[in-house]
């Protein structure tokens, strides 16, 4: 099993990424993660290069992702919240799916992905779950563009201003049950 990891926090060593690093614990198979802070992807210019050809035309570190992603069983996000949303850097990145969309729309072809579960894990420093509820909806387009239809509700860690995610006994939790949903 091949899972690909986009991993929207710039801190690697935050509360997201506590609660990612316990869930590739308890995943089966191998990952690549994309560090969507410090990988030299851009985001999409909407040159509509992707309208007439099976290849994006920015050459840059989102060509190993494509590569991965068409070989992936599942895919995870993770990103903490920035006004009730993932983090720009991350939506930068998912930007890039607007390939699979091209092939879709404009080209009439399945694009050559085989990703068939999903998993998302929100961190944020309020409690408010109106925020989490708004980044999910948001991260729902981002599976559709990568063909995911069979999505695990999401695993939020809120709060984390008063409770780290380490302290967080709900969240470590929900980090297993989504980790048998993927494993399944």
């Amino acid at each position: 099993m091949k899972t690909l990891v986009l991993f929207g926090s710039p801190r690697r060593a935050g509360d997201t990424a506590f609660l990612l690093d316990m869930l590739l614990e308890n995943l089966d198979g191998e990952y690549m993660i994309v560090d969507c802070y410090h990988e030299n992807i851009s985001p999409c210019v909407d040159c509509r290069a992707c309208r007439k050809s099976d290849r994006c035309a920015i050459n840059d570190g989102m060509q190993k992702v494509y590569e991965y992603a068409e070989r992936s069983d599942n895919l995870v996000i993770a990103t903490p919240l920035y006004f009730s949303q993932p983090t720009g850097r991350l939506l930068d990145v998912c930007s890039r799916a607007q390939l699979y969309f091209s092939q879709r729309r404009f080209r009439g072809i399945t694009p050559n992905l085989s990703i068939r579960k999903g998993g998302v894990i929100l961190t944020g420093g309020s409690g408010d779950t109106t925020g989490a509820l708004k980044a999910f909806e948001t991260l729902k387009d981002v599976f559709l563009m990568f063909g995911v239809k069979d999505i695990a509700l999401p695993v939020c860690c809120l709060g984390t201003d008063k409770t780290p995610a380490a302290e967080n006994i709900s969240a470590k939790s929900e980090i297993k049950r989504l980790a048998e949903f993927l494993n399944a």
